[in-house]
């Protein structure tokens, strides 16, 4: 995401979040939907400047944009692929403890990625490294959403994804904040900086564990330690997404039902919205639903053009490599990212990064600002396609 430098062959389950093996069959609708999301991601990560087109940008606050559903997206696919997987590792003999286990080796692993990442850019600075990510999000959101899966009944899943999502409007309307007062009475609602999300990650993740570590926006964090219940309820509801599309229904109403319960999440989203805004740095309960909503809408499209149409071929193969490899496609897009700022040279005098000496010679004459950081940013992601394309052709799948 762009709060952070802002995360699977055709048919066998899918691997969760990404294509940590390759099995033999495959949801060919969600490797695409993982792949167009996972391309969508390096391109807004990776402008050429700090103008943008607004689409490509996040909202500033409340609100959103096209890049703020990238984040959500893809914890909901989390949640669609874990029940895939768990089903397939079920079918072989696995117990529930051994899946618990291996989720939690894996959430733990994802963690270390993020917290790895991390600090390739925050050692360089006297800030700290910082604890949260995107990566750590989805490993947290992954191990808890395989517990509930594996130990618990649908029915009880939903009204957990309920008692977050109330839970959260609850906390963040009515708890006073520590030395600034009640939410609307004293202060706003939903305050940049005073809201208890906000002040939690103040008390909590500055100083954590006894080191210095900071907080992605200094006095917040967009993946902080409250809103991560909400985004709990993003990967719990592609669990119940997953089953849908595990149940013995006929293709065509599975497709259908995914498009329904989209266009109701849509529309739940909105209309919460109104009382508690859209708004993806606090990952409120209404941003859950208005995302939710558009990943099964997209999903569904998805489903319908590949899995039922079977409508693939040159269009679908550049997004099915990302959808494979996707961690792998994260990390290394990270890392080209790192080495463009890491190297300077000096140019009539002045000291600029490779990023800055790249854009201006080669994109900057191309048009307008806007127009041509967005020829930066798609020229980032076909850097990013070839090695994953290479490790595709060789049947790699990078495993955690």
């Amino acid at each position: 995401m762009v709060n952070s430098p802002t995360l699977t062959a055709p048919l066998a389950p899918p691997a969760p979040i990404a294509s940590f093996g390759a099995p033999s069959t495959r949801l060919t609708s969600l490797d695409l939907f993982r792949g167009i999301t996972m391309a969508a991601m390096v391109l807004v990560n990776n402008p050429g400047n700090d103008h943008p087109y607004w689409p490509l940008d996040h909202a500033a606050w409340n609100g959103w944009t096209p890049t703020d559903l990238i984040f959500p997206f893809f914890l909901f696919i989390v949640g669609v692929s874990l029940v895939f997987s768990s089903e397939s590792r079920l079918g072989k003999g696995a117990s529930r403890t051994a899946l618990v286990l291996h989720a939690f080796r894996r959430g733990i692993m994802i963690f270390a990625i993020g917290l790895a990442l991390n600090a390739t850019t925050d050692l360089l600075s006297s800030r700290g490294v910082r604890i949260p990510g995107v990566l750590q999000r989805i490993g947290i959101c992954y191990f808890v959403a395989s517990i509930l899966y594996l130990y618990v009944r649908p029915r009880t899943r939903a009204w957990i994804v309920a008692a977050l999502l109330i839970g959260y409007w609850a906390l963040m309307r009515f708890v006073p904040v520590p030395g600034l007062g009640v939410p609307v009475r004293d202060i706003p609602f939903l305050d940049p900086d005073a809201n208890l999300g906000a002040y939690l990650d103040r008390r909590f993740l500055i100083h954590l564990w006894g080191t210095s570590s900071r907080l992605y926006e200094i006095t917040r964090d967009p993946e902080g330690l409250l809103s991560t219940l909400p985004a709990i309820a993003t990967a719990l509801l592609g669990v119940f997404t997953g089953e849908w599309l595990r149940s013995k229904l006929s293709l065509q109403r599975k497709a259908l039902g995914l498009l329904i319960f989209g266009v109701a999440g849509l529309i739940l989203g909105e209309a919460w919205g109104i009382w508690f805004p859209i708004n993806k740095k606090l990952w409120t309960s209404s941003y859950v639903l208005f995302t939710a909503g558009f990943a099964l809408v997209c999903l569904a499209l998805c489903y319908w053009a590949t899995d039922i149409k079977r409508w693939r071929g040159t269009w679908t193969r550049p997004f099915l490599i990302f959808g494979r490899n996707a961690i792998t496609a994260y990390t290394i897009a990270w890392l080209f990212e790192v080495i463009l700022y890491a190297f300077n040279t000096r140019v009539n005098g002045q000291l600029v990064n490779a990023h800055q000496y790249i854009y201006q010679h080669l994109f900057a004459p191309f048009g307008s600002p806007s127009f041509s950081s967005l020829l930066f940013a798609l020229a980032f992601v076909l850097l990013c396609l070839f090695p994953i394309w290479l490790l595709d052709r060789k049947k790699i799948f990078l495993k955690i």
